[in-house]
């Protein structure tokens, strides 16, 4: 997932902060967000390429951070083609996307090629940089997604036309990869197993193209699940756990390499039921990671109760990443921020009262208490939660309760005493170090509202 730190000031060095804490608490393979092989496919103009030898030092500080704590990092080579928020993107065919204003500008035969070149390039420097491998991009709907399908590839040339020529681009891409840098470095590659579009690719031709990017090369193929112009949601709260699994699955008789799954695996038994099913090889997840770095920790010890979960709301996620803002959670804002909102245990333990138990409340009681602090929370209701308690009875968004289960599992580790159906005096709270005010605001009733009964 593409953070946005990749363009921040100090982006390297915050992202690899990002990193650490993933490693560290047992991630074994770390993809990054996706950089571009050249400018044309940046994902915006200015976005993160990587294509000049003097780019390697800033990859060099990320790679030597995750290395440090045992751990192991691909980098995503990812060509927006169409999707690129640019003045002049480019496509195989001059077919604009319905997300984006640009109309794209085909690419010429010597472009293609230069285009693979740039593929090989990338993937050559990112070994220089020490990364362990690379992801090939070819999901999405991003540039190679769009030279596979008829949907967007018109071409009559070599590259387009029948389904052969369509996936030349990407199986050219993989063997020129293979070719340049030998045997000892991981390639994985994104595959859509289901475009969710009109004219996107048969099951037939998923298939066939997996079997070609292995005899390219590639080690692993991974699960690339629809559009990003599809209409069909993928990833929000609504869509079942592990709802594409079976759509990966489909594949394993028919290539010998390992198989990643990805999409709504956000618990621990999640992923082992379909890796204990036998549907998959491996699970690849994202945004649970901004939900709780240590999850991978807290499943092998046995306490998935602690885990803060990712609830796919998309808000501070993707949500930010499509408006050009840096990337966060709103369960978890540490994330994308872990060298500004530095945790460590206080220098001097203090009482410290936490008036209001809604989600701004619970977090400030369940942090303090972890730094050392001897923690109450009051809430005047007779339960936890606050506005959380009204956005959890919305169908579809039942995952909003995982975060009150983590909330009120965290207040029990840390020994937060809660004192619930209680409004604290001024003279009860004085007794504290220190009091926090976290209770939130009443909303305006509509007929407070000035001018409501205008008759216009």
């Amino acid at each position: 997932m593409h953070t946005n730190l990749e363009e921040a000031p100090n982006g390297f060095e915050r992202l690899a902060a990002f990193y650490v804490e993933r490693a560290r608490e047992g991630v074994g393979l770390i993809v990054t967000g996706g950089i571009a092989p050249n400018p044309e496919g940046a994902v915006f103009q200015g976005a993160a390429t990587l294509e000049r030898p003097e780019q390697v030092v800033d990859h060099r500080r990320v790679t030597d951070a995750v290395h440090a704590e045992q751990g192991r990092i691909c980098l995503q080579i990812l060509h927006a083609g169409r999707y690129a928020y640019t003045p002049e993107p480019v496509a195989p065919s001059p077919i604009q996307a319905p997300i984006n204003p640009s109309m794209p500008r085909e690419l010429s035969r010597d472009e293609v090629a230069s285009t693979i070149d740039d593929y090989v390039r990338c993937a050559s420097l990112a070994r220089e940089a020490g990364y362990d491998g690379v992801e090939v991009m070819g999901s999405e709907g991003y540039l190679i997604n769009q030279f596979i399908c008829r949907r967007t590839n018109r071409r009559e040339d070599e590259w387009g036309g029948d389904f052969e020529n369509r996936i030349r681009f990407a199986v050219e891409i993989v063997r020129r990869i293979r070719a340049e840098l030998g045997d000892d470095f991981l390639i994985i590659f994104r595959l859509s197993m289901i475009d969710l579009v009109e004219e996107g690719s048969t099951f037939e031709e998923v298939v066939a193209l997996g079997c070609a990017v292995e005899a390219a090369g590639a080690d692993v193929v991974n699960t690339g699940i629809g559009w990003h112009e599809a209409r069909v949601p993928t990833i929000v709260t609504s869509v079942p756990r592990a709802a594409f699994s079976e759509v990966t699955c489909r594949m394993r008789d028919a290539l010998s390499i390992p198989l990643i799954t990805t999409n709504r695996i956000n618990m621990p038994e999640v992923a082992e039921r379909v890796l204990a099913e036998g549907q998959v090889d491996m699970v690849s997840m994202a945004r649970p990671f901004l939900a709780d770095p240590a999850w991978i920790a807290k499943a092998r010890d046995g306490r998935s109760e602690e885990i803060n979960t990712c609830i796919a709301c998309n808000q501070a996620c993707l949500d930010h990443t499509f408006q050009g803002k840096l990337t966060s959670c709103l369960v978890n804002p540490r994330a994308c921020h872990e060298t500004e909102l530095v945790i460590e245990p206080a220098e001097e333990a203090r009482t410290i009262a936490v008036v209001g138990g809604g989600p701004a409340g619970l977090a400030a009681a369940v942090t303090a208490a972890q730094r050392g602090h001897a923690v109450t929370l009051y809430e005047r209701q007779s339960e936890l939660g606050g506005q959380f308690n009204y956005a959890r009875r919305i169908p579809g968004k039942e995952e909003f309760d995982e975060t009150l289960r983590y909330f009120r599992v965290m207040l029990d580790r840390h020994q937060v005493s809660v004192r619930l159906g209680t409004a604290p005096s001024v003279h009860e709270l004085s007794a504290f170090d220190e009091v926090i005010l976290a209770t939130g605001v009443r909303p305006r009733r509509l007929e407070e509202l000035p001018g409501i009964d205008h008759p216009r």
